[in-house]
């Protein structure tokens, strides 16, 4: 073979694996002039594939970490604390406090926001051309949706199907063991009541309701829609069996404290039967890949209600804690 056919093969050789390496990028080139349709029905641009992001919720930022697109993310607020490496990124603010001047300082290719930020927020980036795309799921469907809305826009699209089919595997499998639970125990779903703090709770169209709907309970809340405050006597008129405490999402919540130390409360069957329960409020209040997480623990509690005989006495002042460990999340997908 002489020199010359040696160098041409050499260089295809070359050309095969550089393809190949550029091929193998962990997130897949989006189409020039892709549009799609925010959670508000807003239309958003983009020109490719964004090499900058900020995220302005903690919800949206555990999104994009675990869809893979967490090494572009360049901005995150105050309160993006998971995974640990989003507490390393730049601060631009709140998530109702949003620094317009550090986001446009950041330049990013394109801002992922949420409700929570307002109407001016959204406006004001679209006036410096800086696309921003709103999310605002109202269920477990929906956030799952925009796992994949993010995964198309970020160009992460193949690694956001996979993390959707992932958490809706492990929810399929909640729903056939409470399920069964009922079915074995010929009984009716356990009532519960979800305490933000302050007697807040969540009542039916919440992402909340469904996952205690998803862990084989009944909410005591869902004969009303959306977020709000249930008095005293309403909640001791239902007599929910298991009372389930949000540990507080980014500080610490009394919510547990404010049930326990009621007198008017101990007559409560949840709380005359040991069945007041601690859960993270990162993992339940956040409309992100970490519900399924919370599913699983709100499941627990009630498995423990199947599976263990309520008294019909109890001592007055019992309660019980439960040890809260935030799981790791759904998925990483694998670049």
């Amino acid at each position: 073979m002489s020199k010359q056919k040696v160098i041409i093969i050499v260089c295809i050789l070359l050309s095969l694996i550089l393809v190949g390496a550029i091929t193998s990028i962990h997130y897949q080139v989006a189409p020039k002039g892709i549009t799609v349709t925010d959670d508000f029905g807003r239309n958003v641009t983009l020109n490719g594939v964004p090499a900058r992001i900020i995220s302005l919720s903690p919800s949206n930022t555990e999104i994009l970490f675990a869809i893979g697109a967490g090494d572009r993310v360049v901005g995150v607020t105050e309160y993006c604390n998971y995974p640990p490496a989003a507490k390393t990124r730049p601060k631009v603010g709140g998530v109702s406090t949003v620094s317009i001047e550090k986001v446009v300082a950041l330049n990013p290719d394109i801002v992922i926001g949420c409700s929570i930020n307002g109407k001016d927020t959204f406006e004001r980036l679209e006036e410096l051309g800086i696309p921003i795309l709103g999310l605002n799921p109202k269920n477990i469907s929906g956030i799952l949706a925009d796992i994949k809305l993010v995964g198309r826009v970020t160009g992460e699209e193949r690694n956001a199907t996979d993390l959707v089919a992932a958490i809706d595997s492990r929810l399929d499998a909640i729903r056939a063991k409470a399920r069964a639970m009922r079915g074995s125990q010929q009984a009716a779903a356990p009532t519960v009541f979800y305490d933000i703090g302050g007697f807040y709770t969540a009542g039916n169209d919440t992402f909340v309701n469904e996952i205690i709907e998803t862990a084989g309970g009944r909410n005591i809340a869902a004969d009303k829609t959306g977020y709000f405050q249930m008095s005293i006597e309403e909640l001791i008129a239902k007599n929910p069996q298991v009372i389930i405490c949000d540990r507080g999402m980014g500080s610490m919540s009394k919510a547990y404290e404010e049930i326990v130390s009621d007198d008017r409360l101990k007559i409560v069957d949840a709380v005359r039967n040991n069945r007041v329960y601690l859960i993270d409020g990162d993992i339940i209040d956040r409309p992100g890949p970490r519900i399924v997480n919370a599913a699983e623990t709100v499941y627990g509690y009630l498995s423990e209600f199947h599976n263990i005989k309520v008294k019909e006495e109890g001592p007055a002042n019992a309660t019980a804690t439960a040890t809260i460990t935030t799981p790791p999340m759904p998925l990483q997908a694998s670049p």
